[in-house]
C-alpha cells in the first residue's frame, strides 16, 4: 500500500446555502486550517497515512472541529465546488489583503478560482516513476473527475456542467506536458519561473502535478487536483483506493505508459495526448459519467462509466492483493447511482429550487458524517 493524504477546501455559511466568509476567523482560531485567497472556502490537510481506516478518522475529525466551532454561530459547512447560489460570485472576499500573490490571483482570474475541491496525494519516492505515473493519470484524470463531479450550480444558475468548476477553473500555464523525466520537469519548471507564466512553484494548476518538500527538486507524492469536493468521507475513499489501485499497477509493470502504449504515432505522440486529455477534462465536465471520451491507448470513443468500470475490474486484483478492495466497493454504487451533481440534478430537474437542493445537500452531508463519526466511536 501507499501513502495517502488529502487536502480539503470546504465553503463556510448558513443552513440556508449562503456562502459566508469565515476563513481568518478560522484560521486564528482552530489549528490545523489554512486560509484561501478568498474567505469563503477554507483548507485542511490529512498527514499521509497507509490505512484507510486512519484516513477515514483524519477526513473526519478536523471537519467535526470545524463543524462545533461554526456551529456556535449558527454556521455550517457547504458542499459543492462552486458558489452555487444568486449573487454569490459577484465580487472577491479577500482573506489576507496585504498578500501579494492573493492580488496577483484576484485580478488575474476572478471568482474563477474561488472553488472547493479535494487534491489527493500518493506518495512515490522515486522521483522518475513518479513522472512516469503522472502521465499515466494525466490522460486517465477525467474519470476520476467523472466520480466526483459536484459543481451543477453557479451564481443560482443550472450551467449545464456536472463540474463547473472544472470548466471554468483556469488550468495554469496553459500548456504543461506530459514531462519524459524528472530533469525535463525540473528545467520547463525553471523556464516557467523566468517566463513569469507560473508566479511560484505552487503556481502549476494542471489535473495533476507531482508535488514534494522542495519543487521541483525534491519530491515525494503524486498530487491529483481534478477532484471536485467528495461530501462522503467513503465515497472520496473509494476514488482514491481506485487510484491507488492503478498506480500500483503501473508501478509494477513499467510499460503501462501513455508515451510507450499508446497507438499514437511516436513523433507526436505527447502532444497529442495532452490535447486529448484536456478535451476528454471538458467533456467530463459537462457530463461526468455519462461523457463520450476518447480513450488514450486506442483512440475508441468511450463512456465515462464504461471506462471506469473496466478500471474497476483491472485494478480489484491489486486492491485484493493490497487489503484495500472493500475500500473500492462504492464505486459501484456512484456508477449505478450518479455523482453528487447527478443526483443534484435530478431534484432540480424534478422542480426543487436551487436553494432547496443546496439545503437538502447540507443536510445530508451533516448527517452522513454524523452517522460515520457514531459508528467509529462505537466500534
Amino acid at each position: 500500500m501507499l501513502s495517502k493524504g488529502f487536502e480539503i477546501e470546504v465553503y463556510t455559511g448558513t443552513a440556508e446555502g449562503d456562502i459566508v466568509g469565515l476563513s481568518d476567523r478560522i484560521v486564528a482560531d482552530l489549528e490545523g486550517f489554512i486560509r484561501e485567497p478568498d474567505s469563503r472556502n477554507v483548507e485542511y490537510t490529512t498527514p499521509p497515512s497507509y490505512r484507510y481506516e486512519r484516513s477515514l478518522l483524519d477526513l473526519l475529525q478536523p471537519r467535526a472541529n470545524l463543524r462545533d466551532y461554526l456551529k456556535a454561530d449558527g454556521y455550517t459547512l457547504i458542499p459543492g465546488s462552486t458558489l452555487p447560489l444568486k449573487g454569490s460570485a459577484d465580487r472577491f472576499w479577500r482573506s489576507d489583503p496585504g498578500n501579494p500573490y492573493h492580488t496577483y490571483i484576484e485580478q488575474t482570474y476572478g471568482t474563477k478560482v474561488v472553488t472547493a475541491s479535494v487534491h489527493i496525494n500518493i506518495g512515490v519516492s522515486d522521483p522518475d516513476v513518479l513522472m512516469r505515473l503522472c502521465r499515466l493519470v494525466r490522460v486517465e484524470a477525467p474519470l476520476y473527475l467523472a466520480l466526483s463531479a459536484s459543481s451543477p450550480f453557479f451564481n443560482g444558475d443550472v450551467t449545464g456542467y456536472h463540474s463547473t468548476r472544472w470548466s471554468v477553473f483556469p488550468q495554469t500555464p496553459q500548456h504543461v506536458p506530459l514531462f519524459t523525466s524528472h530533469q525535463d520537469f525540473i528545467q520547463w519548471t525553471e523556464q516557467q519561473l523566468r517566463l513569469g507564466t507560473m508566479q511560484n512553484v505552487r503556481h502549476l494548476w494542471s489535473s495533476v502535478r507531482p508535488n514534494g518538500d522542495r519543487r521541483p527538486y525534491i519530491l515525494n507524492r503524486l498530487e491529483l487536483r481534478i477532484c471536485d469536493l467528495v461530501s462522503h468521507p467513503i465515497d472520496l475513499l473509494a476514488i482514491t483506493a481506485l487510484l491507488e489501485a492503478r498506480l500500483i499497477q503501473a508501478m509494477e509493470n513499467p510499460d503501462l505508459d501513455p508515451l510507450v502504449m499508446s497507438d499514437l504515432p511516436e513523433g507526436s505522440r505527447g502532444d497529442t495526448l495532452v490535447a486529448q486529455a484536456i478535451e476528454n477534462e471538458q467533456l467530463a465536465a459537462k457530463s461526468s459519467l455519462d461523457s463520450h471520451l476518447k480513450h488514450w491507448q486506442t483512440g475508441e470513443t468511450i463512456m465515462a462509466r464504461d471506462w471506469i468500470q473496466s478500471l474497476y475490474e483491472e485494478v480489484w486484483p491489486v486492491a485484493k492483493a493490497g487489503g484495500f478492495s472493500c475500500f473500492l466497493l462504492p464505486i459501484q454504487r456512484i456508477l449505478r447511482e450518479g455523482n453528487e451533481a447527478m443526483r443534484w440534478k435530478r431534484l432540480s430537474e424534478q422542480g426543487w429550487s436551487r436553494e432547496q437542493v443546496i439545503q437538502f445537500a447540507i443536510q445530508e452531508m451533516n448527517t452522513h458524517e454524523q452517522a460515520l463519526r457514531d459508528e467509529m466511536y462505537v466500534a
